[in-house]
This record gives C-alpha cells, sequence and structure tokens, in this order.
C-alpha cells in the first residue's frame, strides 16, 4: 500500500507573503506612456477591392470560396495570405489562375484575415 498523505490540514504556512501590507492597500500603479506618432506607424492604405464568391457550380455540390480582383501582387505574396487562411479555416485551398481557392463557405474568416492584410473584401454573387 502506498505512503499517504494527511488530509486534516496540518500546520499553516507560515510565512503570509502580504503579511507586510498595511490597511492602504497596495501602491497606486504608474499609468503606460501614451504612443508616439513614430511607434503607431502611419495610418494604413486600403490596398483595393477584392471579391469574395462562393461557388458551387461544376464541382460535385461542394462549396468553395473564391477570392478575386487582387491587383499589385505577385504570387508569394498571395501564396502568404493562401496559408494564413488554410490555417485559421483548417482547410485546404489553392491558387489557380491568379485566384485564391479555400474548400468549404469561409467567407467570414477570409474576409477578416484580408482586411487585416489591408485589402477591402466586398461579398459578390449568391
Amino acid at each position: 500500500m502506498a505512503d499517504r498523505f494527511p488530509t486534516h490540514g496540518g500546520q499553516g504556512l507560515g510565512h503570509n507573503p502580504f503579511g507586510a501590507l498595511d490597511a492602504t492597500g497596495l501602491p497606486r500603479a504608474v499609468p503606460p506612456a501614451p504612443k508616439r506618432a513614430a511607434e503607431t506607424g502611419p495610418p494604413q492604405r486600403s490596398r483595393g477591392r477584392v471579391d469574395i464568391t462562393l461557388e458551387r457550380a461544376g464541382r460535385g455540390g461542394k462549396a468553395v470560396t473564391v477570392v478575386d480582383g487582387f491587383a499589385g501582387i505577385g504570387l508569394p505574396e498571395k501564396e502568404k495570405l493562401l496559408k494564413r487562411m488554410r490555417a485559421a479555416c483548417g482547410c485546404g485551398g489553392t491558387v489557380k489562375e491568379g485566384r485564391l481557392e479555400i474548400q468549404g463557405d469561409q467567407r467570414e474568416v477570409v474576409s477578416r484575415i484580408l482586411a487585416e492584410a489591408g485589402f477591402r473584401p466586398v461579398f459578390s454573387g449568391g
């Protein structure tokens, strides 16, 4: 039989780390300094409108979220965006003909990621 530990309460802890505090309580915290304009950075410009569409046609009834209408970004940046979207949605996706295709109806998550990246997402179609 294994050794047992007493559960009757035993002795007190001995040292109270809060014993040195008086009735006035804790000292007041110093408020953080306001951020300067250089720390916050310049306001982010919109990088343009992108269309988010849900397609089912020609896919055996399965839904695919399609992001199209990117202007001025190349394939490496599209692949980075796609990687973030796949991780956030927990599904697969690909870049086809300059469009991002994400498996399933992921319009809300995709919209949030695009807005964080500086794009202006617009839902189009049905």
